[in-house]
């Protein structure tokens, strides 16, 4: 069996499912944590603004998943009751199902993503989770830093089709997660943008991390809509 990663993103439209959505980041985890196949699993909030955001989006929540197979993902998602109680909540889910590529770093304390052995050479589809928690008294310089360091992603960035920030712990505990076109599109962002070199420099420089990780996936099905589609519907045609 193969280990992949699911990535799910709910929409809550209104006051009562927002409040709800909230308390379920508390309640939630009895039955998450009893789902059959699930080895690893975050609920995390969301930023309203794109990337890290001391903002919260309290409409936008998100749910990690790490399966043993890609079967026990399926069952989950057609047959949980806790799903499908959020589905019944919420107005938008999408999923993006993903094998891990590289991985490096730690997250609660070790690394859940195992690298595929079954890549899709002709799927050139990347999408990245950078994660960390940040020193509590490094908090006040890395806040300062987060409007220069997202500029490259405010302006637009050539073959980014998505982006998001979410996080288990507001201002603490930070991720982004986003997909790229290609490799290429990713490395340009990475390697050309000024501020995000600067960005790694401080990083090293500063060392405002508890814990940290990067993580590259190759996405290779997705399941439901966001914002009235499927964002990669047509970037995973066959």
């Amino acid at each position: 069996m193969i280990s992949i990663t699911t990535l799910t993103f709910f929409r809550f439209p209104n006051l009562k499912s927002k409040l709800w959505a909230f308390g379920q980041m508390q309640y939630a985890h009895f039955f998450l944590a009893k789902s059959k196949g699930l080895n690893f699993y975050k609920l995390m909030g969301s930023g309203r603004d794109i990337g890290f955001s001391l903002f919260p989006d309290w409409g936008v929540y998100a749910l990690l998943g790490v399966w043993e197979s890609e079967q026990a993902a399926n069952i989950f998602f057609n047959h949980s009751a806790i799903y499908k109680h959020f589905q019944k909540i919420s107005s938008e889910q999408w999923t993006i199902f993903m094998k891990p590529i590289q991985t490096k770093g730690l997250w609660s304390g070790g690394n859940p993503f195992t690298p595929s052995l079954a890549l899709d050479a002709s799927n050139p589809l990347i999408a990245v989770i950078t994660r960390a928690t940040i020193k509590t008294n490094k908090l006040l310089k890395f806040w300062r830093f987060v409007p220069i360091s997202q500029m490259p992603i405010q302006r637009g960035c050539e073959g980014l089709i998505y982006t998001k920030g979410v996080g288990e712990v507001p201002i603490v505990q930070m991720a982004t997660f986003s997909v790229w076109e290609n490799l290429a599109a990713l490395k340009k962002y990475a390697y050309n943008s000024l501020e995000h070199r600067e960005a790694i420099k401080k990083t090293h420089q500063i060392d405002w991390y508890k814990e940290e990780m990067f993580t590259r996936f190759q996405p290779f099905k997705t399941m439901g809509n966001w914002e009235g589609k499927d964002v990669l519907a047509q970037y995973l045609k066959s």
